[in-house]
């Protein structure tokens, strides 16, 4: 394939949200997802976009302010966990999480005004199971449903995809647009698994019925299911909806060595699922993703999943 301008964001900082020790979600998958990046010859190739923290306003886009305010207290109070006991916070996870907002957002104007054709933020605490009103799941903010408001509000984009392909189903991202036919959800994840939701016949609320598309996967699946459920499912449900632009809840723990999961994806998969997604953004989009780290917690599989999926967006083709 062509070379593509991909761009890329992180941050030291992110290092600095402290979860704990025995935490999975921990520091350690960055420093050394972005140690193993740093090691490819094509890293420098890419275009390195920098972020500052989102302002409240972007958070209360799809939260609401009384969760804003909470997690604000919670971390200067020096509170174990917020809302649940899977969510540890430190001192400094507040402003850590409006930065990994913030670096998505960066990401999201870089690809938007055609700077960039497509780009990779390696940020942490995730997001995907931030609900409107609650943290959970590892997760504070949902910064891959902060990103689609900011791109309908600022860059006027009307046709919003979220494909989800995480191990766990993305409860949050599916609540806050259920009723909104103008962002897509579409998930592929373990499934019955933690958080419960995600089940084959949630299809959207009201206006939003049939703008969301779960795709429930039994423990031990693996690369054949994923290709026959992106043949038959995924990719079909994409370009019926022609969206403006693609946005990626990519976590990698589906990967057959993470300790989360049961589903048994290889790191060649990822580069599969991203060619194709990658097809239909050349078709409907002018090329437009935008992919957001989500989960994957086994260090080595994560960063070699990362390197695949990124260096697969930029057009750089790899030895496997």
């Amino acid at each position: 394939s062509c070379t593509m301008k991909t761009a890329f964001t992180s941050d030291r900082r992110f290092l600095d949200h402290d979860t704990g020790s025995g935490h999975p979600e921990r520091p350690a998958r960055l420093s050394h997802t972005l140690a193993h990046l740093k090691a490819q010859p094509w890293f420098t190739q890419l275009q390195f976009t920098s972020a500052s923290a989102c302002n409240p306003d972007c958070l209360t886009s799809v939260h609401d302010a009384a969760l804003v305010e909470r997690a604000r207290t919670s971390c200067t109070r020096g509170l174990p966990y917020l809302d649940t006991p899977d969510v540890a916070i430190s001192h400094e996870s507040f402003d850590i999480a409006r930065l990994a907002a913030g670096s998505v957002l960066a990401l999201a104007d870089t690809i938007a005004d055609g700077t960039a054709d497509n780009g990779f933020a390696l940020v942490r605490p995730p997001g995907h199971h931030a609900e409107h009103d609650a943290a959970m799941g590892f997760c504070l903010f949902n910064n891959i449903a902060i990103a689609a408001r900011h791109l309908q509000r600022h860059h006027g984009l009307n046709k919003i995809l979220i494909l989800d392909w995480d191990v766990h189903h993305g409860n949050g991202t599916q609540h806050l647009f259920e009723e909104d036919p103008s962002v897509f959800y579409i998930s592929l994840h373990q499934y019955p698994h933690y958080p419960g939701t995600g089940a084959r016949s949630e299809d959207g609320i009201s206006r939003g019925r049939g703008a969301t598309l779960n795709c429930p996967m039994t423990a031990g699946a693996g690369n054949a299911e994923y290709t026959e459920a992106f043949s038959e499912k995924v990719l079909p449900a994409i370009n019926d909806y022609r969206p403006d632009m693609i946005l990626v809840s990519a976590g990698f723990d589906a990967h057959q060595d993470d300790p989360l999961g049961s589903i048994n994806l290889s790191t060649q998969h990822y580069q599969w699922m991203t060619e194709a997604l990658m097809d239909c953004a050349d078709q409907h989009c002018d090329n437009r993703i935008l992919s957001v780290l989500e989960g994957g917690y086994h260090l080595d599989a994560l960063a070699h999943s990362v390197s695949a999926h990124i260096s697969t967006l930029a057009g750089i083709s790899t030895d496997p």
